[in-house]
């Protein structure tokens, strides 16, 4: 099932999501809709060409690009052309007064590939030891054409209009299978949710978020924030994401984002760890991402959150490549990573 962010194929997509809660036992299954786009990559391409323009320029630049790629404000998306994306949102009602609100999020769409997913400049979209990732080059860029000496213009220059062409080149490639991001992801939500509509302890909510246009920027998790998960109070709820769980490694994202970072909170962590001991696991590593999952929306707006994700060394595997297929996932780290969400959610509801 092709499932580009935004498209009729993102629809089916979230219909057999839907379908699929409801058959694990889920209740009020609804499909959402919201304005999304198809990709990133006009969005993105539109900052780095106004960074050309000049100093003022760059630095408008700069601070536009920092906050729609983090999800902090979009003001140039809402002048652009959307389209209709999907969201899917079900609940398992607390048995007796609800006490805690957990949310599971795994977003179901499926991104483009291009030539800025190869592992020679991407690394996977994960930052390597010691390297910092692709992402922070066309901001660096962009810096010192807003405030470095005249000499770095050029290079600067250069990096920028690679980047813009890397951006207009993905926006128009074809969508990968996506089995390991993020139909696993997708699969492990079903799962735990199905376990947890058998057992669960008393007071506990569940809600069950599978987003749409997430690889266009977390778009369908912005949805639901500002339709939803704002209002969410914070000292009870858990928000756990689950996104490409079958590269190898589990892993629990510590910060997100290139520059201007979102940290998730050590408490929140620690968790995965007592969750790692309860199911018989060594504890996650937590890796700083150089780009963005859906719950870094969630930190943004003050909820605890972790996102848990896997790595192959530092790295995902087969990431927003054609190679992104069922026979290259890793199960066992699948396996892997379900035991430890459903152990992690147990630790923090009882």
């Amino acid at each position: 099932m092709e499932r580009l962010s935004a498209t009729a194929g993102e629809r089916r997509s979230a219909e057999w999501v839907a379908g699929r809660l409801a058959e694990v036992g889920t209740s009020d299954v609804e499909l959402r809709d919201f304005r999304g786009r198809h990709s990133f990559g006009h969005v993105h391409a539109l900052h780095f060409a106004a960074g050309l323009a000049g100093r003022a320029a760059a630095a408008l630049a700069l601070m536009g690009f920092e906050l729609d790629f983090s999800g902090r404000a979009r003001p140039l998306r809402r002048m652009l052309p959307g389209a209709t994306g999907t969201n899917v949102v079900g609940r398992l009602p607390a048995r007796g007064t609800r006490n805690r609100t957990l949310v599971l999020v795994a977003h179901h769409d499926a991104a483009n590939t291009g030539l800025m997913w190869r592992p020679e400049l991407s690394e996977g979209g994960a930052r390597r030891e010691g390297r910092p990732p692709f992402s922070l080059l066309p901001e660096l860029a962009l810096l010192a054409l807003a405030a470095g000496p005249s000499v770095l213009r050029l290079p600067a220059r250069a990096v920028l209009a690679l980047a813009l062409g890397l951006s207009l080149e993905v926006a128009r490639g074809p969508v990968v299978p996506g089995a390991g991001d993020n139909a696993t992801g997708v699969a492990a939500l079903l799962a735990l949710v199905e376990r947890l509509a058998a057992e669960r302890p008393d007071g506990l909510e569940v809600v069950a978020v599978a987003p749409g246009c997430e690889e266009s920027g977390m778009e369908g998790m912005a949805a639901w924030m500002a339709e939803e998960g704002g209002r969410l109070p914070k000292p009870s709820t858990l928000v756990l994401s689950l996104d490409t769980l079958g590269a190898g490694e589990p892993m629990v994202a510590s910060a997100e984002g290139p520059m201007w970072r979102v940290a998730y909170r050590g408490r929140d962590l620690d968790l995965a760890d007592a969750g790692a001991r309860r199911a018989g696991l060594d504890p996650p590593r937590r890796f700083r991402l150089g780009g963005w999952t859906d719950p870094a929306l969630a930190r943004l707006a003050g909820l605890p959150a972790i996102s848990l994700l896997s790595l192959k060394g530092n790295a995902f595997t087969n990431y927003h490549l054609p190679t992104d297929t069922p026979e290259n996932v890793d199960w066992v780290s699948v396996e892997r990573c379900l035991e430890l969400a459903e152990a992690t959610v147990r630790v923090w509801a009882e």
